[in-house]
């Protein structure tokens, strides 16, 4: 009994990345595609949220399995595959973090404005939202992050799933409150909807490069403790499986309680968002207003945090591996340099951040296969790693199904 104890006390004691990558992952892919999936198109989509999360598993569990294996990053594996996979991951690397960093820090700032009582402006708002997280970042770390986020999941999970009973309750599961009797939605499956469900795809449950953030991230929790694979396995299950499930949450809430509504369904993110608060109070009482602004502000600000974190980790990895002189403080200069250059592109590119936010969540479904692959070829060199034969069958599935995909975008973009 006591060895069952222990054992789940060292699994939590471990708990960290994992939890990390599902904090960063809820931000666009769940509070605004997720929800606008759902709300576009009712159930129609719901197979295809928990068949993307099916077929990414391995690429993100060979992330952490490699880094488990070999104590090195996947960037180190990138730069150690070749110089072409590794300027190729840095170049997309510097594209999404900025434009991710402005889009997630414009959207947290818009939320916060909308739910404050007091008006304030939204690009007041992203300063003070960045200097908070910078503070957090500076004085406290890998520390101060990973103690954030378990409490930011924490708080979300338990009000979201509040959030979905409380609009079963409401007699929206049959669309009483929200759709007409005769109404019929639109289909996803036209060839003009692709763009969406490539959008959708893409940062479902989350870009590609956060599978390497996620190494690092492992990585410096094994600066500060001994994490076995079992224990790095069961932190990096709970964080995805949560996400995933998170994932459906989000995407029933949008079904719930916007499908069939009369208003169009605002597809910028911010709109988006703004638009849901409303719908919520419309549907569930003014009374759920502060709850639903709470977890979606929950949900953007955990995801800002991360998402600095992340990102400027991956850029001092690959710095590291440049041969170039580095100071000690390279860590802090990559973070206060992207957090500037997504301020930039927020003061002087705000309107176009909707389409470059839906080019951002693209380009991370293209660029997913070829990252997916290898991914799978790191860890496929590793003597030290064995998979079952249907965690490999899943793998191929994925690859093909992302391959795929992928071409036929390209083909439909180009034709």
């Amino acid at each position: 009994m006591q060895s069952a104890v222990s054992n789940w006390q060292s699994k939590l004691n471990a708990l960290g990345p994992g939890i990390l990558m599902a904090t960063a992952a809820i931000g666009g892919s769940h509070l605004v595609a997720s929800t606008q999936a759902g709300s576009l198109f009712g159930w129609q989509l719901f197979w295809l949220i928990i068949v993307v999360n099916i077929l990414k598993y391995p690429f993100f569990r060979f992330g952490m399995e490699y880094t488990l294996a070999t104590k090195q990053s996947l960037v180190e594996g990138y730069k150690q595959k070749g110089p072409g996979y590794f300027y190729s991951f840095i170049a997309l690397n510097i594209v999404a973090a900025v434009v991710n960093t402005a889009g997630v820090l414009l959207l947290t700032a818009s939320l916060l404005h909308y739910a404050l009582p007091i008006s304030i402006s939204v690009t007041l708002l992203c300063w003070l939202i960045l200097a908070v997280c910078l503070l957090i970042l500076l004085l406290g770390h890998f520390k101060a992050l990973d103690n954030v986020s378990k409490l930011i999941m924490g708080l979300l999970t338990v009000t979201t799933v509040a959030a979905l009973i409380v609009a079963i309750n409401n007699g929206a599961i049959n669309h009483a409150v929200v759709a007409p009797a005769d109404y019929v939605g639109p289909s996803p499956y036209e060839l003009a909807m692709l763009g969406f469900m490539v959008a959708l795809m893409g940062w479902m449950p989350a870009p590609i490069e956060i599978s390497a953030i996620s190494s690092l991230w492992l990585k410096e929790k094994q600066h500060q403790q001994a994490v076995t694979k079992q224990q790095g396995l069961f932190d990096f299950n709970l964080g995805y499986w949560l996400t995933a499930a998170l994932a459906l949450v989000f995407f029933s809430l949008g079904v719930l309680v916007q499908y069939g509504h009369v208003q169009a369904v605002q597809l910028g993110g911010v709109a988006f968002a703004k638009q849901l608060i409303d719908m919520y109070a419309l549907t569930m009482g003014e009374w759920a207003r502060p709850l639903v602004s709470g977890i979606a502000f929950l949900c953007m600000f955990g995801t800002t945090l991360t998402v600095l974190d992340g990102y400027a980790r991956t850029l001092n990895e690959s710095h590291k591996l440049l041969p170039v002189k580095q100071s000690k403080h390279s860590l802090n200069m990559w973070l206060l340099l992207q957090a500037f250059a997504g301020m930039a592109v927020i003061l002087f590119f705000k309107s176009a951040l909707g389409p470059m936010l839906t080019f951002a969540m693209t380009l991370a479904f293209v660029t997913t296969p070829v990252f997916a692959w290898l991914n799978f070829s790191l860890v496929r060199s590793e003597a030290s790693i064995h998979h079952s034969t249907l965690l490999r069958i899943l793998s191929w599935l994925g690859l093909a199904y992302l391959v795929g995909f992928a071409v036929v975008f390209l083909v439909w973009k180009i034709t």
